[in-house]
């Protein structure tokens, strides 16, 4: 009963997706580590960005503003798939009942973020992410193929002679080997590394740290980008976001006086690509000594504020500001992960029938930093791709399965108190938005003895543990890689390029 075709693990819209594309006669099982829409999809407020049926915009406008946001890092060819068929999916969430803001005369409201110079950004007023989780659920939900077990944890994953074991645990706390022919991991992102952040619990980088502990190659992990602003309340560990589309709705950044700046750093202002105006602001910061920064937009119509941002002036109204009357008090904050676990263009990682997908993946098209919307676009181009190659592969997959024996650790302890919240500090005072050179080495030399600690103890298995674990391998995997690159040049990671003003 626990043999599938494919095991994919997470929830979000990549791993939903991908299940849906899936062929109805493969037995397909989905795991979501807490609740089926507790991920970093369901966060995504902006909307997904792509040219489907505009008379004015073009794949190749698209594609231009993703190199330029990317520092012309990015892959030209996942993202000429990304730019290309981008059409496709978004017609497919149409399909599938997404419902997308439209204007008067029945034609989509595309939306402007920042980084963007056409309006391309298809959004359901700012719960665009939710409205597509919600959609996809609904549709999973209905086929007859695909099990999804919610709060329930993997704990690990080996790969065997016939695909992939992994070792569960669910709410009844008891352990479970599961056996697939292939995998897909959509597990997100890992921004619990750090001590503030955007994501969602569930972005622990877990599964990051299983491939890589299986071999796959894992590229890019220090490009990490900090979204400029994120609400400044700093009492609670999840940032909540204030959508890149309120700037793009004509949002000023002010400093501590009240003053807008960024007309001192970019000539494209407010609507700068995220690495510019998050720099921006600590630059600010240190010139005038404050980290008291605002976004302003209370020049616009309240009406017009109060329909088109409907969850973000209930949030923040809920905090005691009102954006209609109030500055927002904001600051960057870790947001989102550029790198990942390395895959070509059908979402293939190094390592045979295992794919990943969505954050947790390195398709290479966001090079150092990731054009505003174009996450969700990734995760259902390349979970969709990921699916159709399955679905030729499978037919040469073994009959049988060959289960893994894991040691479960009976009767070991749990891990020492304190693990997590040590690496989130070492993490958020070496390596934020400039990173701090001189510290990395220290950095890196404390969490090389946790991860040591960790890998080689024996310890109970449990969520702390495997979190734990998880955090950090990545914590080591980014420092190392930040380290390599300012020990082989002047160069400070993900310097962003600027545009300056006359």
């Amino acid at each position: 009963m626990n043999n599938f075709d494919v095991v994919i693990a997470g929830a979000g819209a990549a791993g939903l997706y991908g299940a849906y594309n899936l062929s109805r006669d493969l037995k397909v099982l989905v795991i979501a580590k807490r609740e089926l829409t507790l991920c970093n999809s369901s966060l995504a407020q902006g909307g997904i960005a792509g040219v489907y049926n505009s008379p004015t915009d073009s794949p190749e406008n698209h594609k231009h503003d993703t190199f330029v946001a990317g520092g012309y890092e990015n892959d030209p060819v996942t993202t000429d798939v990304l730019v290309n068929e981008a059409h496709i999916d978004i017609g497919k969430l149409i399909e599938l009942g997404a419902d997308f803001d439209k204007k008067e005369d029945g034609d989509y409201h595309r939306t402007l973020e920042g980084g963007h110079g056409m309006h391309r950004i298809f959004h359901h007023a700012d719960s665009t992410g939710y409205e597509i989780e919600t959609t996809l659920l609904k549709n999973v939900q209905q086929l007859d193929n695909v099990t999804i077990w919610e709060n329930t944890l993997v704990c690990d994953m080996v790969q065997t002679p016939t695909g992939f074991s992994f070792l569960i645990k669910r709410d009844d706390d008891e352990f479970i080997t599961v056996n697939s022919h292939f995998a897909i991991l959509a597990t997100g992102g890992i921004g619990r590394v750090y001590e503030y952040t955007t994501n969602s619990a569930i972005a622990t980088g877990d599964g990051i740290a299983m491939a890589y502990r299986m071999g796959a190659e894992i590229k890019n992990l220090c490009y990490i980008q900090f979204h400029p602003t994120a609400f400044n309340n700093r009492h609670t560990r999840e940032c909540f976001l204030i959508s890149e589309a309120v700037r793009g709705e004509g949002a000023y950044l002010r400093n501590c006086n009240g003053d807008r700046f960024m007309q001192l750093y970019d000539k494209r202002l407010e609507l700068a690509p995220r690495d510019v105006v998050s720099h921006s602001i600590i630059f600010e910061s240190q010139r005038t000594g404050s980290e008291s920064f605002y976004l302003d937009i209370t020049h616009k119509d309240p009406d017009f504020i109060r329909d088109r941002f409907p969850m973000i002036y209930q949030n923040l109204l809920e905090a005691g500001f009102d954006m209609t009357t109030d500055m927002i008090p904001i600051y960057p904050c870790q947001h989102y992960l550029m790198g990942g676990i390395k895959v070509d263009e059908y979402a293939r990682t190094t390592i045979d029938k295992l794919y990943a997908c969505g954050e947790c993946s390195c398709t290479g098209v966001h090079g150092n930093n990731r054009l505003a919307s174009n996450s969700l676009l990734e995760a259902h181009v390349f979970s969709r791709r990921a699916a159709n190659d399955i679905n030729e592969r499978v037919k040469d997959a073994p009959k049988a399965f060959a289960p893994h024996d894991f040691d479960l650790h009976k009767n070991a302890p749990k891990i020492p108190h304190g693990y997590r919240t040590k690496i989130r500090h070492i993490m958020q005072s070496t390596y934020f938005v400039i990173p701090n050179v001189e510290g990395l080495m220290d950095g890196l030399e404390q969490v090389t003895d946790i991860l040591t600690v960790l890998d080689s103890g024996d310890f109970k298995i449990d969520r702390d543990y495997v979190e734990a674990r998880s955090l950090a391998t990545s914590a080591y995997i980014i420092l190392t890689e930040a380290f390599k690159i300012c020990s082989n040049s002047e160069e400070i990671p993900n310097m962003p390029k600027f545009e300056t003003p006359d």
